[in-house]
């Protein structure tokens, strides 16, 4: 089977080579966002991208309750149901909390998982003084997002969100096609904010997810967003916490190659220890007379 990148919703479930990766793109951004992830796997591995409500492919949220985190998780949990063996779970940003809800839902369907600064904005309000400043400031973009799509004026909503998280005047650096594509998913953004801000786990639920995890966070991601990263290091129990120099959160993006070799190699990493696991020692047996 082909390594598959494919926000369709149509997608394949079964992997004839070492494993199958669902992975979960940030807000704003669509399935090609893991394109070279794809290609950094191999074809050892089939590339599952699913994408989320308000990409054009799969639509706008329904709208026939609040929408939560479990909303969006939905898709990739039944991904992971369908497939035959465990998967290997990476989401960047976004796509971060959406994989950690996922997680929690199904742990023991889990071989690993590689997350780019995860936005489990919930984790906020659980880490004392620090945590309370920078979810003020979470908070205040939020607000600002909100307000402009309730006023229709998408553009500066979406100055403010894009240069948040990309640097001062990325929004009007960014190519007409790009523009056009973040005004037609603007209005789930606030969606967004508010499921991760109001998803329910406590911080030591995170303690039972026992699989392997990487965590990269940017060296210069803002603040939020380097809490969170050390705060689920410290709480996921097999985890490890690396900082891509020069990158900011939107490395899996702007720095994708190098980003997409760390997470392929941490997937290949626990390839080598199943197999590990599986080589038995010669019999200890005493030899027959």
């Amino acid at each position: 089977m082909h390594n598959a990148v494919n926000g369709s919703g149509v997608l394949p479930l079964r992997s004839t080579g070492r494993g199958v990766v669902v992975a979960l793109h940030c807000s704003g951004a669509g399935a090609d966002q893991w394109a070279d992830l794809a290609d950094a796997l191999g074809p050892d591995y089939d590339v599952l991208a699913p994408e989320h409500y308000g990409c054009d492919s799969r639509g706008p949220w329904t709208g026939e309750h609040a929408f939560t985190l479990a909303d969006e998780a939905a898709q990739t949990i039944a991904l992971i149901d369908a497939c035959d063996e465990k998967i290997h779970l990476v989401g960047h940003s976004y796509g971060g909390g959406v994989a950690l809800h996922a997680a929690l839902a199904r742990p023991d369907r889990i071989a690993s998982m590689a997350l780019y600064e995860p936005s489990a904005f919930h984790l906020l309000r659980q880490m004392g003084e620090a945590g309370a400043t920078a979810n003020a400031e979470i908070a205040d973009l939020a607000r600002r997002v909100e307000q402009c799509v309730v006023t229709g004026d998408y553009s500066d909503g979406l100055a403010a969100f894009v240069d948040y998280w990309n640097g001062p005047d990325a929004w009007k650096a960014m190519r007409p096609t790009v523009r056009n594509a973040l005004i037609r998913w603007l209005p789930k953004g606030p969606l967004d904010f508010r499921a991760l801000i109001d998803e329910p786990a406590a911080a030591s639920a995170y303690r039972r997810l026992a699989f392997p995890t990487l965590i990269v966070r940017g060296e210069h991601g803002p603040r939020p967003s380097r809490l969170i990263a050390e705060r689920l290091w410290q709480l996921l129990p097999d985890s490890s916490l690396d900082v891509l120099e020069g990158a900011g959160h939107m490395g899996p993006l702007t720095h994708a190659p190098e980003v997409s070799a760390v997470i392929a190699l941490h997937i290949a990493a626990q390839a080598d220890r199943r197999q590990r696991r599986h080589v038995r020692a010669p019999s200890m047996l005493p030899a027959t007379v």
